[in-house]
């Protein structure tokens, strides 16, 4: 036994100096990845491309570097190693690390796609599964997407690229729809330039390439409902702000015009007359 762990002492003594020349390989491939980084993020800075796709391209950048690196001094250490049979190994490892992995790889793979689309860009405000709310980050493996009350959610990217992803606010502006009621003795064609004139005091109504559309709609339960329609800020405050302009620019004109806005009415009918009774005495009266 004493003459095994001597051998291994020599060997290891006898392997010292690949040592020592691969951790000055892995020290400069640090110093070269730390460079390759700069570098690149300089030359990326000056483009169009979003930052999260330059900090993707960086990152690749220093995963490269490593890679020759670590197989370099490998070599060095092991000089039986080839850069072949390094690729072979890692190609066996890498079938055996996927499947272990395959979430964490699906998520990379999906958030790589969607870094690379134009939809959808941080700042927009989007909708998937139930989840609403402002894209904050988008990294390699997940999202941070910011409700409107304040809360963040992280989604894996997968998610962001299996399921439909709607976009609020991929244009400037969006379509809004309220429905409003007048009664059935008010002249329809008054009603309708009323409710138009007040849609468009509104400062929040988009007035240039969208018309305002007013279109009588149905005979309602108890009242002729009015399809409003407009087009407004595509955030969640610009549509909201809208609504409550327009709402309250409608209720004012027909007010002011005396055109009523009605509340269902019940009447009840009877059959057979109801009886009447006579008040109860108190006592002490004739």
């Amino acid at each position: 036994m004493w003459r095994q762990v001597t051998e291994m002492a020599r060997d290891t003594i006898a392997l010292l100096p690949q040592i020592a020349v691969a951790v000055v390989v892995l020290v400069l491939t640090w110093a070269l990845a730390a460079l390759g980084r700069s570098l690149v993020n300089r030359a990326l800075s000056r483009t169009k491309l979003r930052r999260s796709l330059q900090d993707l391209f960086i990152l690749l950048t220093s995963i490269l570097i490593w890679v020759f690196g670590i197989m370099i001094a490998a070599v060095i250490v092991f000089p039986g190693l080839t850069p072949a049979s390094i690729l072979a190994g890692l190609g066996i490892g890498s079938v055996a690390i996927g499947f272990a992995f395959k979430d964490v790889f699906e998520n990379f793979l999906a958030g790589i796609i969607i870094l690379f689309r134009r939809e959808m860009r941080m700042g927009d405000h989007i909708e998937c599964e139930g989840i609403e709310g402002k894209v904050a980050h988008i990294a390699i493996r997940e999202s941070h997407i910011r409700q409107t009350d304040g809360q963040l959610v992280i989604v894996p990217n997968a998610m962001l690229f299996k399921n439909p992803v709607y976009v609020r606010t991929d244009q400037d502006h969006r379509r809004q729809t309220i429905i409003c009621g007048v009664a059935y003795d008010v002249d329809v064609d008054e009603a309708r330039s009323v409710i138009t004139k007040a849609v468009e005091s509104c400062e929040t109504v988009e007035q240039g390439d969208h018309p305002i559309q007013i279109f009588a709609q149905e005979f309602a339960a108890s009242s002729i409902n009015f399809e409003v329609t407009w087009w407004t800020g595509s955030t969640p405050v610009e549509q909201r702000r809208s609504k409550d302009e327009v709402v309250t620019a409608v209720k004012r004109g027909l007010d002011d015009a005396g055109l009523e806005i009605p509340f269902p009415y019940r009447t009840l009918t009877f059959k057979e007359p109801l009886p009447l009774t006579r008040p109860r005495k108190e006592d002490g009266e004739d």
